[in-house]
C-alpha cells in the first residue's frame, strides 16, 4: 500500500464521510483490512489518489480535532 494509490484500486472497502459534508465538499474515509490502515479521498475525485495513514495517524488526527486544535482553521 502506498499514499497516492487510485482510490478505486482499494476494492471492498467502505467509503464514509461527516454527516456535516454537502454539495461536494467531502473527504471520505476507508478502513483498510491491512493493519488497521485508514485511505483519505476526495470525494469530488472519487478515483483519484488517496492517502494511506496508519492507525496512530489517524487517533492523533481524530484526538486533536475533538481538542479543538484546528478550531481556528474554521470560518
Amino acid at each position: 500500500m502506498y499514499n497516492g494509490i487510485p482510490a478505486n484500486e482499494l476494492t471492498g472497502v467502505e467509503w464514509r464521510k461527516s454527516s456535516r459534508s454537502g454539495a461536494g465538499n467531502c473527504v471520505e474515509f476507508a478502513e483498510l483490512a491491512k493493519g488497521g490502515a485508514v485511505a483519505v479521498r476526495n470525494s469530488r475525485h472519487p478515483e483519484g489518489p488517496a492517502l494511506v495513514y496508519t492507525r496512530s495517524e489517524i487517533d492523533a488526527l481524530i484526538l486533536g480535532i475533538k481538542d479543538g486544535e484546528f478550531d481556528d482553521l474554521l470560518l
